[in-house]
Order: C-alpha cells, then structure tokens, then sequence
C-alpha cells in the first residue's frame, strides 16, 4: 500500500521538470517482481484525466507505471529502492514534451468549440502515439476546419500557458471549463486570452512551442462527435508519412501530387470496367463448361487457373445438377495451391462424412455442410483428379 503522506507535485511547479532528488519514504514488494516506490517530492506525472503517466527511472530502476491515490504518488519500479534514501529520478522527456504539445493543443481546440457551438469536452484520450477527445455536439468538416484555423493562429500568437491553484474566493468567481464538478483543489490552466480549463496535467509554457495543430478526422459517436488530432513533432510526423506516401504514389502514376486523387478515381473506374469484362468472360466459361457436361455423370472435377469465389460458386451450382456424385472445382496451380469447393449431386451423400478423407487426400484445410466443402488444397492436379476417380 502506499504511503499516506502526501507527494509533492514538482511537475506542478515546472513541468520542464525532467530530472530531480527525492527521499524515498516507502518501498514495498507487489509479489509480482516490482515494487510500489513512494517520495516525498517527484516530477513523474501520474495517470488521470485521459492522459497516461510519465516513465523513467528512479536510481537503478525503472519506472514503469506511476498513479496517485489519495493524493499519494505511487510509483511502479522494476527493483527495490532503499527507505531513507536519496535517489535520482528522470523521466522520459522526449515523451513529457510531445504530450505537453497534444494537451495544450486539445485545450484550445476545446476551449474553441465551447466558445463557437457551445458543446463540452466529455471525453479525452492521450496515449503514446494518438489523441482524440469527444464533444457532446456534432461537428461536421466545415466547422472542424474553421477550429482548426482559428486554433493555429493562437499558436502563432505565441500567448502564454500558465498553470496555477485560485483561492476560493477567486475560484467562485472564475468562469473556467471542467468535465468534473471540482470544488477544490482546483488547478486552472490558462491560455492567454483564449480559454480557462481546470486541468492536473502538464502543459507547455507557450502556444508557441505546440507548432502546429491538425484535426485528422471526426466520427459520430455517442450523439455528439469524437476527433481526432495531434500537435507538434506528432503532427509533424504524421504529415512527412502522408507526403512520403502520396510522393509515392505520385511517382508509380507519373503524375503531379496534386493530381494522384484523380489518377486514382481514373484507375478505379478503369477497374471497375476489367471487373465487369471478367465477371462476363467467366460466365460465359461456367455456361461453356455446363454445356459440355453430359447428364447423369457420377463424379465432375474441373480445373481454372483463375476463377473468383463467386464464379468457382456458380458453376459448382450448376454442375451438380448434372451429376450423381460429387463435383468439385478448382482455381489455381500446382504451385501455390488451389481454392477448392465440393458439392453433392444427390442427397443421399453426406459431404461431412468425407471431410476427413478430403482434406486427408487433398492436403486440404477447410470444412463446410453435409452438401459443400471448400477450402484450400495443396495436393497436385493429378492427385486430386485420383481421388475423385476413386469415389
């Protein structure tokens, strides 16, 4: 259990606090090889309000989770730390930072919908790699870009991002958005101007420093709207994976990169129209294979080199109308197999009772109903055409 004094909270004070000393006042085993590590002071940011806590390490150990209870800093550590003990913290700061550019981003494309539609915050995602927060309003394109417009010209505003605990009677007065009804201790993060939000994390000490903020994409969810965003190296990186991608493709289309959507919109339809000769030149096979197929034969195999699900289905359908055995038919090549389906022409065969035998003969994997199997074979042409003699 952790201690019951209360933690000093460094990363209130500084959140470009990377690095510390602390005394450690507690250290107990979890049974499970780790260790529950309480200090009287720490700049590790525990988990809450959607956003995941800071790792590192503390002396020779590692970090790995850190929550608050009851206002007690736990920290979750790979070995044992000595009680009484100064020790060396440091968190992962590439990670704090990154995190400090989403959060204060989220705040003012928060504080912007509030302002512009009215809708509130009720949700907030912040993890290693992805953020996205729900409103309680939809939003459509329009408006998200309009946030998206508005909340960029407040970072280059370069306004300052401060973070500080009003007394009461200055908290009864204050006008400040929150997902939770707080009545004290209270920390209020405000971004000049622009919005006030009652906020534990971390956050930047000027819009400056977020770079830039990006709305990705918005879903309907839970009757208002979930959007999702990133700011600064993150939004950085997701644009360089998008221009290497469209760079791509601008390339493998010899065309300008602006014009790869209607290149692409080109191909669809061109492919679209092969689709549709296909489909009519493999009916016209499964019509000119039924037609050579005499009535009453016993057992039918048949074999393409390639044949979609659908027209190996139709033709199957047909074909055993045709026989009194079992038919099957084949799409593929010696080499890498074939996509297989095996009817019944009569009633009295139960297909689920040569399963077995099938995938036995076949090198099969698959299953099906007393009147079809399918799947994939790995047996030989000549194989196959053995087994179905045999029947």
């Amino acid at each position: 259990m952790c201690n019951t004094v209360k933690t000093q909270r460094l990363f209130d004070l500084d959140s470009y606090r990377f690095d510390f000393y602390a005394t450690v006042l507690s250290c107990v085993a979890n049974g499970d090889g780790k260790f529950t590590v309480v200090l009287d002071k720490t700049a590790f940011f525990p988990e809450g309000g959607g956003q995941r806590c800071d790792l590192g390490v503390l002396g020779a150990a590692d970090v790995l989770d850190v929550q608050e209870k009851l206002g007690v800093i736990c920290h979750t550590v790979s070995a044992p730390l000595d009680e009484g003990a100064e020790v060396y913290g440091q968190i992962n700061a590439d990670t704090r930072f990154v995190r400090m550019q989403n959060h204060s981003g989220e705040h003012i494309i928060s504080g912007l919908v509030h302002k512009h539609f009215g809708y509130n915050n009720v949700g907030f995602h912040l993890s290693d790699d992805e953020m996205y927060f729900d409103f309680d309003g939809y939003l459509d394109r329009a408006a998200l870009n309009m946030i998206e417009d508005e909340a960029n010209a407040i970072v280059w505003r370069n306004l300052p991002v401060t973070a500080y605990y009003p007394s009461d009677n200055e908290l009864a007065g204050l006008e400040y958005r929150s997902k939770l009804d707080l009545t004290e201790n209270v920390r209020i993060v405000q971004i000049g101007d622009c919005d006030k939000c009652a906020c534990c994390a971390p956050h930047v000490k000027s819009t400056g420093e977020i770079g830039m903020i990006k709305i990705l994409d918005a879903i309907k969810y839970k009757g208002g709207t979930r959007v999702h965003a990133l700011c600064g190296r993150w939004a950085l990186e997701d644009y360089r994976a998008r221009y290497t991608a469209i760079s791509a493709m601008s390339s493998r289309m010899s065309v300008k990169q602006h014009e790869v959507l209607d290149r692409f919109e080109h191909l669809l339809s061109e492919l679209d129209s092969k689709r549709a000769e296909i489909a009519t030149l493999n009916q016209k096979i499964i019509d000119f294979t039924i037609n050579s197929i005499n009535r009453g034969e016993k057992n039918l195999c048949f074999f393409f080199d390639e044949l979609d699900a659908i027209s190996i289905r139709k033709l199957l359908n047909r074909a055993v109308l045709k026989c009194t055995g079992i038919c099957g038919v084949f799409s593929g090549n010696d080499t890498d197999g074939y996509q297989f389906v095996i009817g019944r022409g009569s009633s009295d065969i139960d297909l689920k009772a040569y399963a077995s035998e099938i995938c036995t003969a076949l090198l099969a994997s698959g299953g099906g109903s007393s009147e079809m199997q399918q799947g994939r074979a790995k047996a030989d042409k000549q194989t196959i055409l053995d087994f179905f003699k045999k029947l």
